[in-house]
């Protein structure tokens, strides 16, 4: 809110406005008095009331007053304390005045006078408070429609995902048996990185946490075997998706044939943030050790596919596979921005 003074006095004539001033002064109040109707129009987005004597509207163009006070929003009744003549009516020209209307005669108290200001204040208080609380329901419910828009985008997305993780499970099965297997471990690491985004209020998915539910169920309490090692990254959905993917294939495929095929075999994955123009990315390597010789593969697996086509184009990062002989090693340079790419294989 501004830090203008709550309540505006318009009393052009006589000593009126330097009386109801002082009193409102010494009533901790504070008060800003205005000259004319055109000076005070500006002013009463940020005011809380307005103490008018009847014949500073009378004598003024009213025309823009009215309008202000009928485009109030639906949660404001704008207080209004009208200086009267003591035994006089209301004039009839100012039937547009605000329901909410205190009528004070002249020659009044200085109670009354401050008094009329403290109730008018404290229904403008009530006023905001509904205020507040409109916004917050207008918010939820903003935030809502977003939510079921970005549900409609992720269904999407991943019913494209799981078409195409069975196209390539058949494609490199040798029997049902391996499919069922492959495909159904592919589903829940496709079903633990969407749990990971529903508990994030901010549907996000960390990094790290991401890493340990694929590695973790690989590590040996007398020999560590997985060493993670990078800055807390939070993960959008339509990138923690696909690199939840990516995880899931580069540890199945360690398992099998890979570093963590072997007992002593380990994996090491570091990560870093830095920046390409006005972007962070995520450098990520991941270096497997004393496993197997690495020999490159005769054919490409659904894992290269993914690691080469799905996550370089759905996340437009950078990735290289590096068969060393020593351990397989894996580099992504992964910008951190929310892209909308279905995937294409």
């Amino acid at each position: 809110m501004s830090s203008s003074p709550a309540v505006l006095v318009l009393a052009p004539l006589g000593r009126d406005a330097k009386i109801a001033a002082s009193i409102l002064a010494t009533n901790q109040i504070a008060s800003h008095v205005c000259d004319n109707l055109e000076e005070t129009l500006p002013l009463l987005d940020d005011a809380q009331c307005l103490v008018v004597a009847e014949e500073a509207l009378i004598s003024s163009d009213r025309s823009r007053f009215a309008a202000w006070l009928e485009n109030q929003p639906a949660w404001s009744d704008f207080p209004i304390v009208l200086l009267t003549m003591r035994g006089a009516e209301v004039d009839r020209r100012l039937a547009f005045l605000d329901h909410y209307l205190i009528v004070l005669e002249r020659p009044f108290l200085a109670s009354s006078l401050a008094n009329s200001v403290r109730s008018a204040l404290r229904a403008r208080a009530r006023q905001r408070e509904v205020q507040s609380y409109i916004e917050q329901k207008q918010e939820v419910a903003d935030r809502q429609k977003l939510l079921i828009r970005e549900l409609h985008h992720r269904v999407k997305n991943t019913l494209a995902n799981v078409r195409a993780m069975m196209g390539a499970t058949v494609r490199s099965s040798g029997n049902v048996e391996d499919f069922v297997r492959d495909f159904s471990a592919r589903l829940v690491s496709l079903a633990d990185t969407h749990s990971m985004l529903t508990d994030d209020y901010w549907q996000t998915a960390s990094l790290h946490k991401l890493l340990e539910s694929e590695l973790g169920h690989y590590e040996t309490r007398d020999r560590p075997r997985i060493f993670l090692e990078g800055p807390n990254v939070a993960l959008v959905a339509d990138i923690a998706i696909p690199v939840g993917m990516a995880v899931h294939e580069l540890a199945s495929n360690s398992s099998k044939f890979g570093a963590l095929s072997r007992p002593k075999g380990r994996v090491d994955v570091r990560w870093s943030v830095g920046t390409s123009g006005d972007t962070q990315v995520v450098n990520l390597t991941w270096r497997e050790r004393d496993g197997p010789e690495v020999e490159q593969p005769k054919r490409r697996g659904f894992g290269t596919t993914l690691l080469e086509r799905v996550v370089a184009v759905q996340c437009n990062a950078k990735v290289e596979l590096n068969y060393h002989r020593d351990g397989l090693q894996f580099t992504m340079a992964l910008p951190l921005r929310n892209t909308r790419l279905v995937p294409a294989y």
